[in-house]
Parts: C-alpha cells; sequence; structure tokens
C-alpha cells in the first residue's frame, strides 16, 4: 500500500512579523523569491505569499510588490503559488484582494472571521526596532480588529469565482468552521475545500492537543470527506502542531511568517529550514510529502498555465 501523502505549505514572509525580529526574514522581492523557490526545493508543494516595501518592510499589497516576486518564482519553480487576501489588518478588503483579484492564482488565503489578533506580547520579547511603525504596530494590535465580516468574505468570494482560485480557507476558531459551512451551504465556495486550522494565535483557538482534536472533529462532522485538513502552529507551537496533523491524517503549513524559530531560543535561518525539519517529521511517520503536482490533484486546484502572472 502506497504511503499516505503530506502537502506542506510555506508561509515565507507575512505581516504579522516585524523585520526587527529576525535577520533571517526576506524584505525585498528578490529575497521573497529566493525563499520561495528555497522552501519548493526543501518540499513545500505550496507558498504562501505576503509582499512587503523593500525600504522598510511595511506590508505592502500593491501590484507593483507582488509581480517581481511571481515572476521569478514561475520562471524557476512548479511548486503552487498561493496569494493572501488578509494582507495586514491595517488594510480595506478592497486593498487586500486586489493582488488576487488581478493576478488570479491557483490558490489564495481566506480568513474565515473577524477576531482579535493580539500581537503585543512579541513587546515582551523584543526591545530594539529598526523602524519606526514596528512598534507601534504591535502595540496597535491591543485595540485592533482584524476585519473579516460576512460582507468581506463574500466580497473575495463573489470577486474570484470566475477565476479558478482556490482557497486556502484560514480558521482562528470553531466558530470559523461554521461560518465557512454557511459559504458552503450557499453555493459561494466549493469542494473540496482546504481548511487551514490556525493554533496559538492570541484572541483565537489554543495550541493544546485537546485543541487541535475539537477543531479536526468539528471539521469531520461538518464537512465529511469534502476536504482537506491542514494546521499551522504559530511561534514555538509550529512543529508539535505539525506532527499532530501529519499522525491524524493532516497536512502542514511551516515557514518565517508564522513561527520565526527553528528551536527553543534559535532563530531558523531560512524558510528551507523548516520546511526540512518538517519533512524529517513527516518521513519518520512513514509518510511521503506530495510534489506541487500531486498537491494539485489532492485539492483539485486549475494549474500553473491558468494564473495569470
Amino acid at each position: 500500500m502506497p504511503a499516505r501523502k503530506v502537502i506542506i505549505t510555506c508561509a515565507v514572509t507575512g505581516s504579522i512579523h516585524t523585520p526587527s525580529m529576525s535577520p533571517h526574514l526576506p524584505i525585498t522581492a528578490a529575497q521573497i523569491a529566493e525563499a520561495a523557490i528555497g522552501a519548493a526545493e526543501a518540499g513545500a508543494a505550496i507558498v504562501h505569499l505576503h509582499a512587503r516595501n523593500p525600504e522598510d518592510g511595511r506590508p505592502d499589497q500593491s501590484l507593483e510588490a507582488f509581480a517581481p516576486i511571481l515572476r521569478v518564482i514561475k520562471q524557476r519553480s512548479s511548486c503552487v503559488i498561493n496569494i493572501t487576501t488578509g494582507g495586514a489588518a491595517t488594510m480595506t478588503v478592497e486593498e487586500r484582494l486586489k493582488p488576487v483579484a488581478t493576478f488570479k492564482p491557483e490558490v489564495a488565503s481566506l480568513n474565515m472571521g473577524t477576531m482579535n489578533f493580539g500581537l503585543f506580547p512579541m513587546l515582551q520579547r523584543f526591545r530594539e526596532f529598526r523602524h519606526d511603525w514596528e512598534r507601534p504596530y504591535l502595540e496597535g494590535s491591543r485595540d485592533r480588529i482584524f476585519k473579516n465580516t460576512f460582507s468581506d468574505i463574500e466580497t473575495i468570494l463573489t470577486t474570484c469565482a470566475e477565476n479558478g482560485t482556490r482557497f486556502e480557507i484560514e480558521c482562528y476558531d470553531i466558530g470559523h468552521l461554521y461560518t465557512l459551512a454557511h459559504f458552503v451551504d450557499r453555493g459561494l465556495v466549493k469542494p473540496p475545500l482546504f481548511i487551514q486550522s490556525v493554533f496559538g494565535i492570541l484572541g483565537g483557538i489554543g495550541a493544546h492537543a485537546e485543541d487541535v482534536m475539537m477543531m479536526k472533529r468539528t471539521a469531520d462532522r461538518l464537512f465529511g470527506d469534502s476536504y482537506a485538513w491542514s494546521v499551522l502552529g504559530a511561534g514555538r507551537n509550529q512543529m508539535a502542531i505539525a506532527a499532530m496533523s501529519a499522525a491524524m491524517g493532516g497536512n502542514v503549513r511551516v515557514g518565517l511568517e508564522d513561527s520565526l524559530w527553528i528551536g527553543p531560543g534559535k532563530l531558523a535561518e531560512s524558510n528551507a529550514q523548516q520546511v526540512a525539519k518538517v519533512r524529517t517529521l513527516i518521513e519518520g511517520l512513514g509518510l511521503e510529502v506530495a510534489t506541487p503536482d500531486e498537491a494539485r490533484s489532492m485539492l483539485q486546484l486549475k494549474g500553473g498555465d491558468r494564473v495569470a502572472f
């Protein structure tokens, strides 16, 4: 009997970490593209992308920021490209959606609920910042809501309805699964679903093993065999949550967007390093890592020849 295939997604760089927190975060378009290609070569079938202002590392959802990243990755790798619609909590849904609506990727992320998104505890661990925006950005999360209303979600789904883009549906709590079920019932999102359960963000579900099992049980009850499950463990929870998912029949997401670490007190030097580590966990369980084309088949993606970049 062939070994089960596990999809590795790598979140290469994102808006939830500020550049000062790690010298290894890719900032420029060239750095982000190289990081994505390295992650793919290490075993990631899907690369999840945010873009940044190359001068100060601010989250940047402009077409000009994404275009050179997408072009280089497509030229040099067959990996599945997943563009964020999350952007940053400080952006409007129209700003967040524009790259996906324009470039029509195979996969885009989609947050399934409005929530508190507490990043301010990082201020207790990081004291020095290179850029003026970073400390206020983290401090502001005490009183900032990451807005993903029913109207926002419907806007994203209907805007992309004719593009053939599927979604990495990010669920930070149990209620987000029920919100997804609402949109499935309305026919606005269609199986197979790719559900990314997110654990360990302050404001969402925790990272206890019971939390992981509850998310899986609820998704099983709501969606049966019409979905593929993946997990994201924030910070120090990354590898433990990934190991649980792989053992429970799921897929995994790693990357410097989600965790800066490779071990206790040790910064990861690259996204590829995290991919290699989780690949070792997966293969140690007697499982195999899915190739990009295998991931396309498993998720019924449209193919890299039908994107607009």
